[in-house]
């Protein structure tokens, strides 16, 4: 018996040969409707293709769309304490380490084939907490860095309001180009962290990434979610490429 492979799409070629039964990376098999399930064993006394054999079903290897899990880090000292955090650099507190262990419990059955983090260390932390239930490694970027509030870094809300509450009213109205601190801008940071994650995507095709970050990268990615801290959604490539509301 004789099984047929059609690689689609076909721009898509393949120069290293592939042995029977073996699929390119990222690629899964699918059945076409209306055509038999491919047997790839040969049944006694079949010869395949010396003797004529025909084939009996048609297995067809379709690109598999990169899938994240976006995972927002545990708690910080900061977030306990009410600071704007931005690009500063304060670690978990001790129930973000709690937090990150429950979480680690919870994705244990996730397929992972790579964790990704912001560098900065309550994401890099997270992110060193859940690899390990995985068996793998982080990789840093600082591309998923939080937004920078500039010189809001640090304080609380209630000191932002009494020194500057008219930028802090433009910032929590969404607008777009609003500056927090004079620092980066949502249109800015959602440039930003897009451009890293359609590389990732392209560099880890046909994947499953943890991609451990920030609230503001999170929704940078994925206009409108917000996660609480640990907290975690699925999210496919095609969906963190499409442009948001206030987007051209």
């Amino acid at each position: 018996m004789r099984s047929v492979f059609a690689i689609f799409p076909a721009r898509d070629a393949f120069t290293t040969p592939l042995g029977a039964g073996q699929r390119p990376a990222g690629w899964a098999a699918r059945r076409p409707a209306g055509l038999p399930a491919c047997r790839p064993e040969r049944r006694p006394g079949e010869d395949g293709d010396a003797a004529g054999g025909r084939a009996s079903g048609i297995v067809v290897l379709v690109p598999r769309e990169t899938r994240f899990l976006l995972i927002r880090h545990a708690q910080s000292t900061w977030n306990a304490e009410g600071r704007w955090q931005g690009q500063a650099n304060p670690p978990l507190s001790e129930e973000g380490r709690r937090q990150a262990a429950r979480l680690s419990r919870e994705l244990a059955d996730e397929r992972v084939d790579c964790v990704i983090a912001s560098d900065l260390g309550r994401a890099a932390e997270t992110a060193a907490i859940l690899a390990g239930v995985w068996g793998l490694t982080p990789e840093l970027d600082s591309r998923l860095r939080e937004l920078d509030v500039g010189s809001w870094t640090g304080l609380t809300r209630d000191q932002i309001s009494r020194a500057d509450s008219e930028a802090l009213a433009r910032f929590e109205s969404g607008e777009p180009d609003a500056r927090p601190g004079g620092g980066e801008s949502r249109r800015e940071l959602r440039r930003r962290v897009r451009a890293a994650a359609a590389q990732i995507s392209r560099e880890h095709a046909g994947r499953q990434i943890a991609l451990v970050a920030h609230l503001g990268t999170v929704s940078g990615l994925r206009p409108g979610t917000v996660l609480l801290h640990a907290g975690w959604c699925h999210a496919r490539a095609s969906e963190l490429a499409r442009p948001s509301a206030d987007e051209p």
